[in-house]
C-alpha cells in the first residue's frame, strides 16, 4: 500500500507546465504507423498511429493522418497490426541482488520448498567441491522456516568451513550458519533492532535465524560489500531485461544497498531505463534511521531520481505475521503483530504529512489496515492527505496455494487480495512484481485471479493498472503512462496481441521494440524481415 501526498521534487519534469508546450515544433522524428495503440487514456483508448519529436508524442491518430505529418527526415516504422502499449511501469521491485559466492537450485521456481533433508544433502555435496571461505546459498520455503531443526547447527554439520545462507522466497525470513554469521558481522551478543529479530533457542544462543530489519540490514551489509564492478553489471542487465520485456520504469524499494553504494552504482550504471530509487531506512537497537538519505543526491544519473520513503509495518500470511483480527487457524491465540509501536506508526505518518514526502508501507493484515487508517483520521482531516491512497498489488501473489490459506485462516478468505473491488470503489490501483518480473505473467494472473476470481479485472484494467496506474503511484500521470500528445514517449510494441491471445499465452509476451524518451532502447523489430523501416 502507498499513501500518495503531494511532492512536487518526485516529478520527472517540471510541474504544471502545460502538455501542448513540451514538444518542439516541426515535422516528427519517428512514426509508427499501423498499428493497435492502446493509449490507456480513457478518452481515447485505441488509436493506429502515432508522431514522436524529441522525447514526446506529438499526436496520436489514424494512419493516414499521422503519415501526412512526416517530413523528409522522419523516420518511419510499420507496425504491421501490432499491440503498442505504455511502457509497463513496475511499481515494486527490489533491485540490487547481485551473484555472489555459489548459488544452488532446489526446484520449484518461483516458490521453491523443500525439505530439511535435501537441502542439506545439497548443502554437504556443494561444500565438498566448492573452496572453503565461499558463500553457499539458495532459495527455500516454508518447510525450512517452520521446522526449528533447519538452523544454524544443521547447516554447521554439513557446511562448516563455508558461509551458508538460506533465503526464504517470502523476502522476511532467513537462515544462516556459523560461518555466515561471522561473514555479516553478527556477533553472539547482538542486540535486536527494532522491527526485527535474531531468533535465539532457550539457552539464549543465536539459532542463526533472522527475520525483518534484523535480516535487510544484514543483506544489506552483504550486497553493498560486492565490488561495485559486480553491481553496475547486475543493474545493466536488470534495464536490458526490463525493455525486453517492455518495461520502461522501475520503481524499486532499495534496501539491498545503502545509500553510499547505490549513488556510485547508479552513476556509473547510466541505465537507459526510468530507474526511481525509494530509500528503505533500516532500524537499529534505538529505533527507525529514517534519514539515512539526508543530504545525500537526488538525480543519481539521467532518468533515475530519488524520491520518497518505505516502512514494512506487518509481515505475511506466510509466515504469520501478517496482523489480523481473528486469529490464525494453525496457531490459536495469535494474531500476527506490527512491526513498530503505535506510537511509531504515528510518528512516520506525521513527518509524511509535515514533510510531503511520499510514503510507501507495507501493510498486509486487515487490522494493520485498520490501524494506519484510524491514525491518518486522527492526525488530519481527509483533505490534509491530499489525494489519499494508492493500492500498489503485485499479481503474482495471487497464485497463492488455497491450501495455505485454509492452514492459516481455516478457509479460503471471501475476499483475497482485492483488485476488482478496488477499482470500483474508486481506489487507484497500481501494478509491480515484487517477484517474477513478467509482465504477461502479472497480467495472466490479474485477469483470471485463481485465488479469488470474483475480482478478476478485463485486460484493459490491468493494463491501466500497470501503465497510467503505476505513473500514478509515483507522481508521473501527467508526464508518462498514457500514449497522447505532450507525454513522454514511453512505451512497447508487443510480440502478440495480449488483448484478444489465449489467456495461458500471456506469460510468452515480450517486446519487440522499446522506446525511452523517443530512443529506441530495444530493437528486435526493425532488424526483422516483419518490420518496415523507411525514411
Amino acid at each position: 500500500m502507498l499513501l500518495r501526498i503531494l511532492a512536487a521534487a518526485c516529478l520527472l519534469l517540471v510541474p504544471g507546465t502545460a502538455l501542448g508546450q513540451r514538444t518542439r515544433p516541426g515535422p516528427p522524428d519517428l512514426i509508427l504507423t499501423g498499428g493497435k495503440i492502446f493509449t490507456a487514456d480513457s478518452t481515447r483508448p485505441w488509436a493506429e498511429a502515432e508522431a514522436v519529436r524529441g522525447e514526446r508524442i506529438t499526436a496520436v491518430g489514424s494512419t493516414a493522418a499521422i503519415t501526412r505529418l512526416a517530413g523528409p527526415r522522419t523516420r518511419r516504422i510499420a507496425l504491421g497490426g501490432r499491440v503498442v502499449v505504455p511502457g509497463f511501469n513496475d511499481a515494486h521491485e527490489h533491485v540490487g541482488a547481485a551473484e555472489y559466492g555459489v548459488s544452488f537450485s532446489m526446484g520449484a521456481e518461483p516458490m521453491p520448498d523443500p525439505g530439511v533433508a535435501e537441502v542439506l544433502d545439497s548443502l554437504r555435496a556443494l561444500a565438498g567441491r566448492t573452496l572453503a571461505g565461499t558463500w553457499l546459498h539458495t532459495v527455500v520455503g516454508l518447510r525450512v522456516l517452520e521446522d526449528t531443526a533447519a538452523r544454524r547447527t544443521a547447516l554447521d554439520r554439513v557446511a562448516p568451513n563455508h558461509p551458508v545462507l538460506l533465503w526464504v522466497w517470502t523476502g522476511h525470513d532467513m537462515v544462516v550458519n556459523t560461518a555466515g554469521l561471522r561473514a555479516l558481522g553478527i556477533p553472539e551478543d547482538v542486540r535486536d533492532p527494532l522491527g526485527g529479530h535474531h531468533v535465539r533457542d532457550a539457552a539464549g544462543r543465536l539459532t542463526g535465524h533472522l527475520d525483518d530489519y534484523a535480516e535487510w540490514a544484514a543483506l544489506r551489509r552483504l550486497y553493498s560489500s560486492l565490488p561495485d564492478s559486480v553491481l553496475v553489471g547486475e543493474f545493466r542487465r536488470y534495464a536490458a531485461e526490463g525493455l525486453r520485456l517492455g518495461i520502461t520504469s522501475v520503481q524499486t524499494m532499495n534496501g539491498y544497498l545503502d545509500p553510499a553504494a547505490t549513488t556510485r552504482v547508479l552513476r556509473a550504471a547510466r541505465l537507459p531505463i526510468r530507474f526511481r530509487v525509494i530509500p528503505y531506512p533500516m532500524t537499529d537497537t534505538r529505533g527507525l534511521r529514517g534519514d539515512e538519505w539526508r543530504g545525500a543526491a537526488r538525480n543519481l544519473a539521467p532518468r533515475t531520481v530519488v524520491c520518497g520513503v518505505k516502512w514494512v509495518l506487518d509481515g505475511s500470511p506466510f509466515d504469520r505475521r501478517m496482523l489480523m483480527r481473528e486469529p490464525y487457524a494453525d496457531q490459536p491465540g495469535w494474531y500476527g503483530q506490527l512491526q513498530f509501536p503505535v506510537d511509531t506508526v504515528r510518528a512516520i505518518l506525521a513527518r509524511a504529512l509535515a514533510t510531503r514526502e511520499p510514503l510507501h508501507l507495507h501493510v498486509s493484515g486487515d487490522s494493520s489496515v485498520r490501524v494506519v487508517f484510524g491514525l491518518m483520521q486522527a492526525l488530519a482531516p481527509d483533505s490534509a492527505w491530499r489525494l489519499g491512497v494508492v493500492v500498489v498489488q503485485n499479481p503474482t501473489h495471487f497464485a497463492i496455494e488455497p491450501a495455505l490459506l485454509r492452514r492459516r485462516y481455516g478457509r479460503v478468505p471471501e475476499q483475497f487480495q482485492t483488485v476488482r473491488s478496488i477499482l470500483a470503489a474508486g481506489v487507484p490501483l497500481a501494478f509491480g512484481s515484487d517477484g517474477p518480473r513478467s509482465p504477461g505473467l502479472n497480467l495472466m494472473f490479474a485477469v483470471t485471479h485463481p485465488t479469488d476470481p470474483a475480482e478478476e479485472l478485463t485486460r484493459e484494467q490491468a493494463v491501466t493498472a500497470y501503465t497510467r496506474g503505476s505513473a500514478y503511484a509515483e507522481f508521473a500521470e501527467h508526464e508518462k503512462g498514457t500514449l497522447m500528445p505532450g507525454m513522454l514517449a514511453d512505451l512497447a510494441v508487443l510480440s502478440q496481441d495480449i488483448f484478444t491471445v489465449p489467456t495461458e499465452a500471456l506469460p510468452a509476451t515480450v517486446s519487440v521494440l522499446t522506446l525511452v524518451g523517443g530512443t529506441i532502447v530495444h530493437d528486435d523489430l526493425t532488424r526483422a524481415s516483419l518490420g518496415t523501416v523507411t525514411r
